[in-house]
Formats: structure tokens, sequence, C-alpha cells
């Protein structure tokens, strides 16, 4: 069976002010959630740890954990 990109996660560089797809799909997959977030849809990433979030509030709690 062939699958389109669509089927499958991309891969991305996470910038500070945005992101460059290094491999093609249609979603990234939240670091904290595990929950599947479309990349036009993709607000919060950390640069440092270079990983997507599927909220602010995922993407602060994740920040904390270094406190």
């Amino acid at each position: 069976m062939l699958m389109s990109s669509s089927d499958k996660a991309a891969t991305l560089l996470y910038g500070p002010n945005g992101f460059r797809v290094v491999k093609p799909g249609h979603f990234v997959v939240c670091a904290m959630s595990g929950v599947p977030v479309p990349l036009e849809e993709l607000r919060y990433w950390s640069v440092d740890r270079q990983e997507p979030y599927a909220s602010a509030e995922l993407s602060t709690r994740r920040a904390l954990e270094d406190l």
C-alpha cells in the first residue's frame, strides 16, 4: 500500500521564529501528550529541546520541569 505524506509524521527543525520541514509529513507528535498536531495548527515548540507541543499549557509545563 502506498502512503502519502499526510499519513506520516513530519520531521522539523525548530527555530525562534518558525520551523523548517526536514522530512515531509502532515503532522508532528506532541512531546508531552503524544497527540498528533497538524502542521497548520502547530504554534508551540522548544528551540532548545527541538520538540513540539500541542498547547501553550503543555509547553509551559515542559519548561517548568527544568526549574
